[in-house]
């Protein structure tokens, strides 16, 4: 029997008195957090939640993502965490392809109404029949009319409540991945997954049970955030810090202020933070603390690895990993000589290899095969896409779909994609998707998305275009209309319209052309 919540239940019994999470003056000791969660947990429950049930999650970095997480989790049911800056449309598909049965969605802000938004996809979901807006006031009514608050349900429920027995194996949260087929796919992962992988991650960083304090800038909706640093946090009853949306001066503040011990970010978040240290930032208190900071997302340039461990006397870990894998794979050993743009070898308790297209094992050093892994951290499978499952998943081995090279002293190294995914700023922006929904606009006939070098985000989505005959829309235009079909990360900023594409034989597009 097993059940991802135990972190929360666990450091709550130990240390009921620490501070579990912290938001501007909001502090939140593990006692609080796990009795709101048994709310949670309650009204999920008296509102018919069975175990194995899924419910879906739209919030950002606030108390109220650990809160109802683990309500949802120790409820027996399974968590869908969905990217907060989803349209209506897209997250009414994720409401539907999930089969969830209830939604809780943060109202948002004026520039980021996810209120509304998640509102408009539960009405287009026929299956998820109950909804739940959470609002920053508890006490505060719905923006949207008729809606039912978190506030308003939580009002009579229990802050006591015994944790449903699930079993190892049983799902615990799917997570929503793309590939070169276009519709997102929900990668399901169980407890033991995500409980083995936390605990991992806690074995990789030397992590003190009651002893760091985290600085959060990832997004909980995403593997990395939730795996890395809220899970592994919480197993050892570290203080989480969140940040909201980053902001690389008030990141460094909050590094100052709240004695940060642990750091994790994407490249251009440290890119970021780099910039941001002014003569009146005190470095030395921000390295006296700093223990632990780790990377993914992407390679980080060798320069900026030099200068963070110039300036905070802290080397950047790099690592490896995707939804599929829980997420991480591989790893920076800490105990070894850091090599700059290598992911690492394997984590404890999981293999990798270098395969070909046939599944063959590659042997050699430094020759590139697509990277493959197997172990505690690999899912469950696709959720309800047997097939999908079957193309990526043989005898206990996950084929990535990244190509790499593997040194003699066996450490790997990402080479190239061998999906045409797009990481902008740490998000994965799948072009596929995307095209789809352009050649939705009656002006377009064909689409072609790539990524192009971009220096504050890694890389830039562009579009080219080829319109129907006679038909006119300028690039701000078709810009604009995009940005209301698809979330802010993912509509093309750089669009070039053109008269044809290169293509091959067979009417496949050649985007190695474009750029």
């Amino acid at each position: 029997m097993l059940n991802l919540s135990i972190f929360l239940e666990d450091s709550a019994r130990r240390y009921p008195d620490r501070e579990a999470v912290v938001l501007g003056d909001t502090r939140l000791t593990y006692a609080q957090v796990n009795g709101a969660a048994n709310q949670a947990a309650n009204l999920l429950v008296s509102r018919g939640i069975r175990p194995g049930d899924k419910v879906a999650l739209s919030c950002p970095n606030l108390p109220y993502f650990p809160i109802l997480y683990y309500g949802i989790l120790k409820a027996g049911a399974v968590v869908v965490p969905l990217n907060v800056l989803l349209k209506g449309r897209e997250i009414a598909y994720h409401l539907g392809d999930s089969e969830a049965k209830a939604y809780f969605c943060f109202q948002g802000t004026a520039d980021l109404p996810m209120g509304t938004e998640g509102h408009a996809g539960f009405e287009q979901a026929d299956g998820c029949e109950q909804f739940f807006m959470v609002t920053a006031d508890p006490a505060a009514p719905s923006p949207v009319e008729g809606t039912e608050t978190l506030g308003q349900a939580l009002r009579d429920q229990s802050p006591v409540f015994e944790a449903v027995q699930t079993q190892e194996t049983d799902g615990a949260v799917i997570l929503y991945t793309s590939g070169t087929t276009g519709q997102p796919k929900g990668a399901e992962l169980s407890h033991s997954n995500l409980v083995m992988n936390a605990l991992t991650c806690n074995r990789l960083f030397g992590s003190r049970p009651a002893g760091d304090t985290h600085l959060l800038t990832l997004p909980l909706f995403h593997s990395f955030g939730s795996s890395v640093q809220m899970n592994a946090g919480f197993s050892n009853a570290a203080t989480l810090v969140l940040v909201p949306r980053f902001d690389a001066k008030q990141v460094v503040d909050l590094m100052q202020k709240e004695d940060i011990t642990f750091f994790a970010g994407v490249p251009t978040m440290y890119w970021g933070l780099l910039g941001a240290l002014t003569d009146d930032v005190d470095v030395d208190r921000i390295a006296a603390n700093l223990r632990i900071s780790v990377c993914g997302g992407a390679s980080l340039p060798v320069e900026i690895i030099k200068s963070f461990k110039e300036r905070f006397h802290v080397q950047i870990l790099e690592g490896y990993g995707l939804s599929e894998t829980s997420p991480v794979a591989t790893f920076s050993d800490p105990d070894r000589e850091p090599r700059p743009g290598s992911i690492g070898i394997p984590i404890w308790g999981v293999e990798c290899k270098l395969i070909d297209p046939e599944w063959k094992t590659i042997e050699g050093a430094d020759e590139v095969g697509e990277i493959a892994m197997r172990g505690h951290n690999i899912m469950k499978g696709y959720y309800n896409r047997p097939e999908a499952t079957t193309e990526v998943m043989k005898d206990g081995w996950f084929r990535s779909g990244d190509l790499a090279r593997r040194d003699e002293d066996g450490y790997y190294y990402i080479v190239d994609r061998a999906k045409d995914m797009i990481i902008r700023g740490g998000y994965n922006v799948y072009p596929r998707e995307i095209e789809e929904v352009l050649m939705t606009h009656e002006a377009v006939s064909l689409a072609a998305v790539v990524g192009i070098p971009d220096e504050s985000h890694g890389e830039e989505i562009k579009a080219f275009i080829i319109l129907n005959d006679g038909a006119t829309v300028t690039e701000d235009e078709l810009r604009g209309w995009a940005k209301e079909q698809m979330a802010n990360y993912k509509y093309p900023r750089v669009i070039e319209f053109a008269p044809t594409l290169p293509m091959t034989a067979t009417g496949k597009i050649l985007k190695r052309e474009l750029s």
